[in-house]
């Protein structure tokens, strides 16, 4: 276990904590604590640029794994789904959008696995990468509340998630069209 697959691991153990601090309200609509929801955006954020930090340390110290190569997507995807599903839970996301992703990534996790059968490792594109940064970035908008670009009256969460929306689908044609011709070898 290798400081990269480690915090991949760590990121999918701060994915509890994050729901916690974002959903735990005790009555409805009240918070355990001040500024909850804030506590709850700063761990999805640095839950998030583990990520990016996994990858850069992985290659750097050609600790690349296979472990990693499954773990790391898988992890993303479970930060992502947990956030979207509970922000539908609590009315900033439409459940559409959340169903869009959550489908994308049910089916690239699937083609994962058939290709895995065959031994071969499908890493993660650019449109992959591309599709990751926007939805953290959305996810990450609309739980600051926009903040702090709304002091001046600027709202960008919900726009970011129209745009990870369609990098959600367009990366997810792509990976389909590669797994395809990988797996027809």
């Amino acid at each position: 276990m290798n400081l990269p697959n480690r915090l991949t691991l760590a990121r999918i153990i701060l994915i509890p904590v994050f729901m916690a601090f974002l959903l735990l309200q005790v009555p409805k609509g009240h918070t355990l604590f001040p500024h909850q929801e804030i506590v709850a955006a700063i761990i999805f954020i640095l839950a998030s640029a583990t990520d990016g930090l996994d990858g850069y340390i992985a290659r750097k110290r050609h600790q690349v794994t296979n472990l990693g190569k499954f773990m790391d997507p898988l992890a993303d995807k479970l930060l992502v789904s947990a956030a979207l599903v509970s922000l539908v839970e609590l009315g900033e996301v439409n459940a559409w959008i959340a169903w869009i992703v959550l489908a994308r990534e049910f089916a690239v996790t699937g083609l994962r696995a058939i290709a895995a059968v065959d031994r071969v490792v499908i890493s993660a594109s650019k449109l992959g990468k591309i599709k990751t940064i926007t939805q953290v970035v959305a996810i990450s908008a609309i739980l600051l509340n926009d903040w702090p670009l709304s002091l001046i009256g600027l709202h960008i969460g919900q726009p970011l998630l129209y745009v990870a929306v369609f990098f959600t689908i367009i990366s997810g044609l792509d990976y389909m069209l590669k797994s395809r011709k990988l797996l027809h070898k």
